[in-house]
Formats: structure tokens, C-alpha cells, sequence
């Protein structure tokens, strides 16, 4: 699906909105809840509405997620500190796995379309970290051969990460969203944009646009 095929979003309420970030993924729907979390998904308020009707820019979170602090794999072999080693720029979060036949190509495109758009300088600040939910099948060179589809031509490599499973699963949490469920398959569509404090004030989902995306990028690092 391209960005332009993604649906408009108009008028959604915050309980509309916790219902999509929780039960969207690849494969089905997730069964995780709020409380598993330990963050509010309903503290998010729909993008500003334009002129005709129109609504550009991700999901404002009223209750900003923290950059959580976690290790996992590189797809060197190499240890990944999350938090200290995205710290100098704005950085996109995701959670997926490569087989994925819908959500997470699509999100993976979208933020490749976005960097393009972007000043070079502000493509070149931007950490996009893609965390597996599917261990056993996303080895670091399955990560590595993925990614590569998406950050070609672009001034900085996407960052693959993997680990064991309970690792996986802490950093999700602590990323304030849902464990995936059916083998990682069932997984929140969420992509969270850091900025430079350490926190998420915005957030996309499926309904979200490339432009959408390069919006709240170059407004981050503004």
C-alpha cells in the first residue's frame, strides 16, 4: 500500500484511537490491554483539522511517552543501547517483524518516503529503530537484508534490533505499548517519534501518511 492509498482520518475520539494503537498489527489482533502496559493509549487527541476538512501530522499524545531504556542486538552482532545511542537526534520506534505482509512494510515505507522529503540534515539526525517481535525467524542478517529494501539511498542505515524473546517483551513494555501476541504476529502498528528531551509527543498508526510523518519530523527537529 502506498501513502497515498491510506485512509483519511477524521473526527476520532481518543477511545477510537486506544482501540486502533492496541489491536492493529500483521495477522490478526493483539489481546494485550492498557493496564499490561502501564501507559494511557487513550491520551491522544486526533491531528488539527486544515482548511476543507483536511488533517495532516501524527497522533498528538496528551501524556508523552518516555524513551524507555533498553539493550538488544544490532544486526552487526554488536549490543544496542537504545537510549543513549539514539540520544542526538529525533528517533522513530517501531515494533514488527520481517514477514509481515501489511503493516510493517507499509510503516517501513512510509518513514523511508518521509526521510526523503525531509532537509538531508534532518534525514541524517533521524534514528529509525525497527525491533523484531519474531526472534526465532529475524536473525540480525534477516534484519539486516530487510531493512535495506527501505534506508537505500538514504543518508543513515535503519537500526534492526533482536534478542531473546523476554527481552523483546521487556522492551515493548517499557516502551509503554502491548507485548505482541501469536508469535510476534499480532503486534501494535504504533511508531513512536522521539525527540531530543526523551520524549514522544507524537505517535502514527496505519492511517498515517508519509507526509504525515515528514511533518512532524521536521517540526521535532525545528
Amino acid at each position: 500500500m502506498s501513502a497515498a492509498t491510506h485512509p483519511a482520518r477524521t473526527g476520532l475520539t481518543a477511545l477510537t484511537l486506544a482501540t486502533g494503537l492496541l489491536l492493529a498489527g500483521c495477522g490478526g489482533d493483539a489481546d494485550a490491554s492498557a493496564e499490561a502496559t502501564g501507559h494511557d493509549h487513550g491520551s491522544a487527541e486526533a491531528p488539527a483539522t486544515l482548511e476543507g476538512g483536511v488533517q495532516e501530522g501524527g497522533i498528538q499524545l496528551v501524556d508523552p511517552y518516555q524513551k524507555p531504556d533498553f539493550t538488544l542486538t544490532d544486526t552487526s552482532g554488536a549490543p544496542f543501547d537504545f537510549a543513549e545511542q539514539t540520544a542526538a537526534g529525533p528517533t522513530l520506534l517501531f515494533f514488527g517483524f520481517t514477514h509481515c505482509p501489511d503493516i510493517c512494510p507499509t510503516t517501513m515505507a512510509d518513514v523511508m518516503l518521509a526521510l526523503g522529503e525531509v532537509d538531508p540534515a534532518v534525514a541524517e539526525q533521524t534514528s529509525v529503530v525497527f525491533v523484531t517481535t519474531d526472534p526465532a525467524r529475524d536473525t540480525p542478517e534477516v534484519l539486516r537484508e530487510y531493512l535495506d529494501r527501505f534506508d537505500a539511498g538514504l543518508p543513515a542505515d535503519f537500526i534492526g534490533l533482536t534478542g531473546d524473546q523476554e527481552q523483546i517483551d521487556q522492551a515493548q513494555l517499557a516502551a509503554g505499548i502491548p507485548v505482541a501476541q501469536n508469535g510476534g504476529e499480532s503486534h501494535s502498528a504504533l511508531l513512536l517519534l522521539y525527540g531530543t528531551d526523551g520524549e514522544a509527543d507524537v505517535a502514527f498508526d496505519s492511517a498515517n501518511t508519509a507526509r504525515d510523518i515528514a511533518l512532524e519530523l521536521a517540526a521535532t527537529a525545528g
